[in-house]
């Protein structure tokens, strides 16, 4: 199984941007699908986004509460996946967890994952 490591959370304004930055080691994320969840101070683990397998093309998908404004993407040779988070919100403070899936397509449901990275927190202020 590979190791993940977050990293890129940070404080930001309401209407800024910033990207986290999810490292690979141990093995390759080529054959993963990989995904990100967030946990909100007294509320459960959500699904944020997920990518397929490299070689199962870009897809992608997206929670409604950030669809249109945060796009996941995968750079292969480097071993990472980025979430680029746009228009950011109070309510996207969270702890921002990366999650690798050993398989061809991303999945919103957390079991379906077999690697997770510690997190990194993201705080939004108004």
């Amino acid at each position: 199984q590979v190791q993940l490591v977050e990293s890129g959370g940070g404080l930001v304004q309401a209407g800024g941007s910033l990207r986290l930055s999810c490292a690979a080691s141990g093995g390759s994320i080529r054959t993963y699908a990989m995904g990100w969840f967030r946990q909100a101070p007294g509320k459960e683990r959500e699904f944020v986004a997920a990518i397929n397998w490299s070689g199962s093309g870009t897809g992608t998908s997206y929670a409604d509460s950030v669809k249109g404004r945060f796009t996941i993407f995968r750079d292969n040779a480097k071993e990472m996946v980025f979430p680029q988070m746009n228009s950011l919100k109070p309510e996207d403070t969270a702890v921002y967890y990366c999650a690798a899936r050993y398989g061809w397509y991303g999945s919103t449901r957390e079991d379906d994952y077999n690697s997770w990275g510690q997190g990194t927190q993201v705080t939004v202020s108004s």
